[in-house]
């Protein structure tokens, strides 16, 4: 093992971070505003509107995330003159615009389901209580619903936010010179497959570990008595 090779690589591939990190914090942080507009459509009482959120959440769920990429970035091409006349060609043939786009709608799928999930976590007596004390519409989601489904939420969409991070490499497919962008093109100059794609791996490997770190140290804060249950915790509460 080249030890010098590998740390030139290491060095190579840290440009193509800042990248990974933006299109995965973005593409999450759209992805969650549609996911609560999803997550409460498919619980609505309106049957057409339920209908059309479990109708995109199935089929952005049933289809990999590379197919979503090719026909955003490729398939939205074909149709460069409608575009131009609706002034979103700027938007369409821009492959940074086009991934960040895939992966939004993509998460917001998945995390619809989470934000259902969550809400059906949420204990019906508690509801019928805060309900009893006068609670209703807003106040009810804000003081009572909101916080007991977030609790439930969290860790599934910090696994969400893992996903995406790891997803990012699909961006290298249509030019982005990410992580995985950047790998290819070292390969290409050295074919050195192996160690290019150990020390990119490990990168994406630390980045992950640190998002572990953060969602726990988000969920010691959001649920401490939860928190407790965790051994591996318990030292961090204390101190």
């Amino acid at each position: 093992m080249d030890v010098a090779f590998l740390r030139e690589t290491f060095l190579r591939l840290l440009p193509g971070v800042p990248l990974t990190l933006q299109l995965a914090f973005l593409s999450v942080s759209i992805g969650l505003f549609f996911a609560l507009l999803l997550g409460f459509a498919m619980r609505a009482r309106f049957a057409p509107l339920a209908w059309l959120a479990h109708g995109y959440v199935f089929v952005f769920r049933g289809t990999p995330l590379l197919v979503q990429v090719f026909l955003i970035y490729y398939g939205l091409g074909q149709f460069r003159p409608f575009l131009q006349e609706l002034d979103l060609w700027w938007f369409f043939r821009s492959p940074w615009y086009c991934v960040l786009l895939a992966l939004a709608m993509n998460t917001a799928a998945y995390g619809a389901e989470i934000v259902r999930g969550g809400l059906q976590s949420v204990p019906a007596p508690q509801v019928e209580a805060a309900r009893a004390f006068g609670m209703s519409g807003f106040t009810l989601y804000r003081r009572i619903i909101g916080p007991l489904a977030l609790r439930q939420a969290l860790p599934a969409y910090g696994n969400e936010l893992i996903l995406m991070v790891k997803a990012t490499a699909l961006a290298s497919t249509v030019t982005l010179m990410e992580i995985t962008g950047i790998a290819h093109k070292l390969i290409s100059e050295t074919f050195r497959a192996v160690e290019i794609f150990l020390v990119a791996g490990s990168i994406y490997l630390f980045l992950n570990f640190l998002l572990t770190r953060l969602i726990a140290w988000g969920e010691r804060k959001i649920a401490p008595d939860l928190a407790l249950d965790k051994p591996e915790l318990k030292t961090a509460l204390v101190h």
